[in-house]
């Protein structure tokens, strides 16, 4: 029988095969992947994937040099996210998040080492995305300003029973921007406020259109920015006659009432006149037949 130069290697590949299949068994369990972090408003959930089938999740997290912790909700997990929201309570710390892919809850593996997949680095201060104000829109009597009270959105913290607001986390580095347009225009400007409040010069009897995001500028990049409010439009105030058509419409408007009450008064008196000749007429016939 000829033996073919590669029937060794195929052998040697099959054995080592069955050799793993062997040696790991049912212990065997897939790394996590995809891990990622999703935050908003300091509501951090760290997320992964793919569902466990015969072997359960275990979530650890570190700041940079400090001791490993467990989430006590995310071990010998069969979900694929993690809410870290009250763990992460150093808001400024970098943190790292690892997860583990381990036995069945009740099961035990000889492994000693379980594989695992770490998260990219996460600080809550900086890292977190801020969600959209609401706002009220307050115009004043005369229709020339505008104000917008801004409310700062919460927090999931607490502090004497006090629920948080951004304002109360982030103090003087949060700001406002404020962007709006006249209602019939698509031309923007935009205003920075550092309080919940700002005060608008606007054209009397115009409606404008606002939008409001937080802005903070110990940043860096897009994260600077949080996330668009709602639109909102003030209501249109009643304009005067000059505001409403402009000054050369009204110099034309009455200059047109002018020519035609010359026009008229001309035609008037023309009229007159031509009535004023028929009586002269009329009462000089008679001599005319002596």
């Amino acid at each position: 029988m000829i033996m073919d130069s590669r029937t060794p290697v195929y052998c040697g590949l099959i054995l080592s095969l069955l050799l793993c299949d062997i040696i790991s068994g049912e212990d065997y369990f897939p790394p996590a992947q995809g891990v990622s972090w999703s935050s908003l408003n300091f509501k951090t959930i760290l997320m992964w994937n793919p569902e466990p089938r015969n072997h359960s999740y275990t979530v650890e997290f570190f700041g940079v040099g400090k001791d490993r912790e467990r989430s006590p909700h995310c071990i010998r997990s069969l979900r694929t996210e993690c809410d870290l929201t009250h763990v992460l309570m150093d808001l400024k710390e970098t943190y790292y998040a690892e997860v583990l892919s381990e036995p069945l809850l009740g099961m035990t593996s000889d492994l000693i080492e379980f594989p695992y997949a770490r998260s990219e680095q996460f600080t809550p201060y900086s890292d977190t995305l801020i969600g959209r104000p609401e706002f009220t829109i307050e115009v004043n009597e005369d229709k020339t300003k505008i104000t917008l009270q801004i409310q700062d959105p919460l927090s999931p913290f607490y502090n004497n029973s006090k629920l948080l607001n951004m304002r109360d986390i982030f103090q003087d580095d949060l700001q406002y921007r404020v962007t709006y347009r006249k209602a019939k225009s698509t031309g923007k400007k935009v205003e920075m406020t550092d309080t919940n409040e700002i005060v608008l010069q606007v054209d009397r009897g115009e409606s404008y259109c606002f939008y409001v995001q937080a802005f903070i500028p110990s940043r860096r990049g897009e994260k600077q920015l949080g996330a668009l409010s709602k639109l909102q439009c003030s209501p249109a105030g009643e304009k005067s006659l000059h505001e409403e058509y402009g000054f050369v419409v009204l110099l034309c408007a009455a200059l047109m009432i002018i020519v035609a009450f010359v026009i008229t008064t001309i035609l008037l008196c023309l009229c007159c006149k031509r009535k004023c000749q028929a009586k002269n007429e009329e009462k000089e016939k008679p001599y005319d037949h002596v």
